[in-house]
């Protein structure tokens, strides 16, 4: 499988459509390794309560944004053997931020992110939670 049908359940049509016609054009080599990359880290990222307990320690590997909200995957969904099979990545557990607030913790419909327009982060890389809130409280000039 190409790394990038491995990745069209994490990234949209208008997403995929663009990424696709990079790896048509001369930056390809650039994409593939963008690919490859988020591949690794999707596949070796916790999933689903492997980081109970972990609070501000727990460490983000995916960035999603769209418009001024930003969503960033702490655990992939591990499945269930009940699960139709094709379903996909369905949910994550992560952080949420719609309002530059600091957001809050939960369960993240990666579909739903999707439907709505939000964008994968290609250049992201994992960070702690708390290196996230502090981030984002110093953009907002909030203070602790």
């Amino acid at each position: 499988m190409k790394p990038i049908d491995a990745l069209l359940e994490l990234m949209g049509r208008g997403q995929c459509a663009v990424v696709r016609a990079g790896l048509r054009g001369e930056e390809k080599a650039y994409f593939a390794e963008v690919l490859a990359r988020v591949a690794r880290t999707f596949d070796t990222m916790p999933t689903t309560g492997e980081t109970d307990g972990q609070g501000e320690d727990a460490v983000a590997h995916l960035h999603y944004f769209t418009g001024a909200a930003d969503f960033w995957i702490v655990e992939r969904d591990a499945g269930s053997p009940d699960d139709e099979p094709g379903t996909g990545q369905i949910q994550a557990f992560g952080l949420a931020d719609l309002y530059g607030d600091g957001g809050e913790l939960g369960y993240i419909s990666i579909p739903e992110l999707l439907e709505n327009g939000a964008e994968l982060d290609f250049h992201f890389k994992p960070k702690t939670l708390r290196e996230i809130r502090a981030k984002q409280a110093a953009r907002c000039g909030v203070t602790a």
